[in-house]
């Protein structure tokens, strides 16, 4: 059961999370889909090279588990779904040569640091870093 306490939302940083990686890329996103589902409002920051995954025809191509057909894609969308918005770092998009006009449509929010560590210094939100 959830706290009586009223959570403000679940913040989700991903930092280690990148292309390369595709077995850790699953698990974010049930996470984030969980807490929307439980009408949490939820926060997916894509910082370092998890920008990466926002590239039209990355994520779609990466399977976390090779016995499954779900894709990194098919799971950022169920998580976005239930509710959860996406936030591209402006940093790290630029450090990989992105820009936020060029990202997958469900992702058309810039979030950084600042946001994100406003998030994280407000007691009512919870924290989540992969």
């Amino acid at each position: 059961s959830i706290d009586a306490d009223p959570v403000a939302g679940v913040a989700i940083l991903l930092w280690t999370c990148e292309p390369e990686v595709p077995h850790l890329l699953a698990t974010p996103f049930f996470h984030a889909a969980a807490a929307a589902a439980l009408d949490v409002p939820v926060e997916i920051y894509f910082s370092s090279r998890s920008v990466l995954l926002l590239k039209p025809g990355v994520a779609d191509a990466l399977r976390p588990n090779p016995h499954n057909s779900k894709t990194v894609l098919d799971s950022l969308r169920e998580a976005v779904e239930h509710g959860a918005v996406l936030l591209a770092c402006s940093d790290a998009l630029a450090a990989q040569g992105l820009s936020i006009n060029g990202l997958i449509p469900e992702c058309s929010q810039r979030g950084g640091s600042v946001q994100f560590m406003g998030r994280a210094c407000d007691s009512r939100w919870r924290v989540l870093v992969y």
